[in-house]
């Protein structure tokens, strides 16, 4: 995917308008409630909000962190398909004949594979490109994806009884398949794999908790102090919790997604180019976008 070089403010202001609102509502509440007598009197040790706020930023601290490394592991799946997709075309070109037709074919599978695991892991239609493909050679399957690694896999079968490639060409060329089969069921993990929805539910609800009772730590003769503060903290906490949200689902087709199209479009380019194609498409720029 690409994105804009400035996410918009605003863009990350809807995606927690209902919380800040909901804040934005309790902290003038609690502020204009702690004018009557009997709110005046609940007074609290600063030192309870403080160390419930140490709590929530511990676990914040914890969330985030894992929510990258989900983030940065499927950047790093997607790395190695580059290679590997750069390695098994240029393996094939060796161990074949000079302007072999496999190697073509080879090629182009391995340009649509790497468009349909990427569509099919944000759930989208395939596109043209890929229908089109999978059309004009009839595969059908639940998987796209892992289908046409079999149609690797049953040509490249051919090619070592037809070829005679030795037991070393062999082995590089299952090698590959095995490290690209390895790298969609990666993906397909991450994306399958939810974080604990428990932890979510105990993170907001010490971060709601805290700011209820942080008011009640607060001195009450600064009344617009005390509502920016209660209004503040807890946003902050709910902003940083949201970033984690959303970069834990890095297959989501949103601003933070893994760019896989792009990725896929390099690929292309780079195994059209390999095999001597003279229309190779060009990869689109845009002034105001950059790769992630």
């Amino acid at each position: 995917m690409l994105l804009n070089k400035k996410i918009s403010i605003w863009y990350f202001i809807r995606e927690i308008r209902s919380e800040i609102l909901f804040i934005l509502v309790f902290a003038i509440s609690i502020g204009l409630l702690d004018l009557l007598p009997i709110f005046r009197t609940i007074s609290l040790p600063l030192n309870i909000p403080a160390l419930l706020g140490t709590a929530v930023s511990l676990l914040l601290a914890f969330r985030t962190s894992q929510s990258y490394e989900r983030w940065w592991e499927a950047r790093t799946i997607w790395g190695a398909i580059v290679n590997d997709s750069r390695t098994f075309i240029r393996l094939i070109m060796q161990f074949l004949p000079y302007r072999d037709p496999s190697i073509k074919e080879f090629a182009e599978r391995q340009i649509i594979w790497t468009y349909a695991l990427g569509e099919s892991l944000r759930k989208l239609p395939f596109s043209g490109k890929v229908q089109k493909y999978l059309d004009a050679h009839d595969i059908k399957a639940f998987n796209i994806p892992n289908a046409l690694l079999d149609e690797h896999s049953m040509q490249l079968k051919d090619v070592i009884a037809s070829r005679q490639l030795t037991d070393f060409q062999q082995k590089q060329l299952n090698d590959i398949m095995t490290r690209l089969c390895d790298s969609m069921g990666k993906c397909e993990r991450l994306k399958n794999t939810v974080f604990p929805r428990s932890y979510s539910i105990l993170v907001h609800v010490l971060i709601y908790v805290f700011a209820v009772i942080l008011p009640f730590g607060l001195d009450d003769s600064q009344l617009i102090v005390e509502i920016v503060i209660t209004f503040l903290i807890p946003v902050m906490f709910i902003a940083i919790e949201k970033t984690s949200i959303i970069m834990q689902d890095p297959f989501e087709n949103r601003p933070v997604d893994t760019p896989m199209t792009s990725i896929a479009e390099t690929i292309e380019i780079n195994l059209r180019q390999m095999i001597g194609e003279q229309n190779v498409p060009q990869k689109r720029i845009n002034d105001l976008y950059y790769e992630m």
